[in-house]
């Protein structure tokens, strides 16, 4: 099996695993547009496409991308995928198959959300306390340090955070109360309602979640003052 030849991304240095994070974020891409992000030529890249395509860990499809011939585009395979961290065991899953079968699927969803509670710890004060943008960035952070390589962006009337990995993605997969749950999750900490804008379970190659920002309190109008 080709993902036994290489079980993390730990087993790569350099340009190398350059490469496959900047897919993992951002697939599919062309040779072109990894060597722009990479700062590197487009034949440097395709010679380390290549290899990783020959390891099993990288698939190229055609693409029609409006004006012009169509473009190779670039992204992980499934054994790629693997390369990045997934926080279960296989017991996990046969445990959870018991749990749904007694107490449903909001058994499974306490179960989960009781694990992100835990990735919280100690930051749910601090996190109240920080406005929406900063709050999640604080958030992305803690995400990241689980495994979710998280990021947040904010613009003029949302805030967004990306998840470019899913730590426990074949999980995910098998109960899809746990990604609902996520989104509750997410949404409790921000203190506002979110959109899902992309779902990795639906073929996206993140999850995004986007809330708003609330509206600018109006400045109170002065009142004239009275004449005598």
């Amino acid at each position: 099996m080709p993902s036994a030849l290489s079980p993390s991304l730990s087993a790569f240095k350099g340009l190398r695993a350059d490469v496959l994070l900047m897919l993992r974020k951002e697939q599919p891409l062309t040779a072109g547009e990894l060597a722009s992000r990479l700062a590197m030529t487009a034949n440097g890249v395709r010679r380390h496409l290549k290899e990783l395509e020959e390891r099993g860990l990288v698939r190229f499809a055609r693409e029609s991308r409006g004006v012009g011939g169509p473009v190779y585009a670039f992204s992980l395979t499934d054994a790629g995928e693997q390369l990045f961290p997934r926080d279960y065991v296989d017991t996990l899953a046969d445990a959870l198959e018991m749990i749904r079968a007694l107490e449903g699927p909001a058994g499974v969803t306490r179960i989960f959300r009781r694990r992100w509670e835990t990735i919280l710890g100690s930051a749910r004060a601090e996190l109240d306390a920080l406005p929406l943008p900063q709050r999640a960035r604080r958030l992305a952070s803690l995400l990241s340090a689980s495994g979710y390589m998280a990021e947040s962006s904010s613009q003029a009337t949302t805030t967004t955070i990306t998840e470019h990995n899913c730590a426990i993605r074949e999980i995910a997969a098998r109960f899809p109360e746990v990604c609902d749950a996520e989104a509750d999750f997410i949404a409790d900490v921000l203190g506002a309602p979110i959109e899902r804008q992309q779902h990795m379970m639906h073929g996206c190659a993140a999850c995004e979640y986007t809330a708003a920002l609330p509206a600018p309190t109006p400045l109170a109008r002065a009142l004239p003052q009275e004449t005598r």
